[in-house]
């Protein structure tokens, strides 16, 4: 089966869409950055080193130090499926955080977005 192309798609890429998405609802580029720390383990240092890497989606996951354990109470429907559906691991992780900076641009608190 041939795999998505997000997964060979540079995390690097992306991420000025996510930030771009969270800031034009009022939004910060630090909040997402908490969040994609929150979920993946990541320190600050290591998702910058991520990004000047030009890391790809599935090795910028299945590299991740430490993938937060409450991310499995994530819950709801983007682009059309329900996270928690999904069977592939990478690309449930991918939904997650995609569903993770919608629910920051949609004015969540912090500490809802982040199951806390």
């Amino acid at each position: 089966m041939k795999k998505h192309r997000i997964f060979t798609t540079s995390f690097s890429s992306v991420y000025p869409h996510y930030v771009a998405k969270a800031e034009g609802k009022n939004r910060t580029k630090e909040e997402v950055d908490e969040i994609i720390c929150w979920l993946t383990g990541y320190s600050q240092n290591e998702l910058e080193e991520q990004l000047k890497k030009d890391t790809d989606f599935e090795t910028f996951f299945s590299e991740a130090p430490a993938l937060n354990p409450s991310r499995l109470f994530i819950k709801g429907v983007i682009c059309g499926i329900r996270v928690e559906d999904i069977e592939d691991p990478i690309m449930r992780e991918i939904r997650y955080l995609d569903k993770l900076v919608d629910e920051l641009s949609k004015g969540k608190k912090m500490d809802k977005i982040l199951r806390q």
